[in-house]
C-alpha cells in the first residue's frame, strides 16, 4: 500500500499517567493484597454509578474504565482488552455503552483533551 493510501490513524483517549516513582512513596510499602482489594473496590464503586460517564471521569482526572482496563493489560493480566474491559464493567463494554453511556458533548470533549494533556 502506498503511503499516501494509508488510513488515518484513529484518535484515542490517552490515560497514560507520569509512573516516575519517589523512592519514598508510601503507595509503594502498601501490601498487594490491601492495594488489590482497594482496587477491587474502586471498580465495584464505577460499576455501581453508572451516572459517572467515562467522559467526565476522563475531563476530571485524566482517566477512565476503559483506562483502568488498559493498566490491568499494562500490569501482566492475561486478558485482551475487550475481557479486560468487561472484568472492569462487569459486562461486555458495547453493553455497557448501549445501556448507560451518552453522547459526549463538544465541551465534555474539550475538557477531556485539556485534562489527558496533563498525564503527560
Amino acid at each position: 500500500m502506498a503511503k499516501n493510501d494509508r488510513k488515518p490513524k484513529e484518535t484515542t483517549m490517552s490515560c497514560s499517567e507520569n509512573t516516575n516513582v519517589a523512592a519514598n512513596d508510601p503507595l509503594e510499602a502498601l501490601d498487594d493484597a490491601v492495594a488489590a482489594a482497594a482496587f477491587r473496590r474502586l471498580v465495584r464503586h464505577l460499576r455501581h454509578r453508572h451516572d459517572a460517564q467515562n467522559i467526565e471521569l476522563m475531563g476530571l482526572a485524566g482517566f477512565c474504565r476503559n483506562c483502568l482496563a488498559d493498566w490491568l493489560v499494562e500490569a501482566g493480566a492475561p486478558l485482551d482488552k475487550a475481557a479486560a474491559r468487561e472484568v472492569i464493567h462487569g459486562m461486555a463494554a458495547g453493553e455497557w455503552k448501549a445501556r448507560f453511556q451518552s453522547e459526549a458533548t463538544p465541551k465534555q470533549l474539550q475538557r477531556m483533551a485539556e485534562s489527558v494533556a496533563k498525564n503527560a
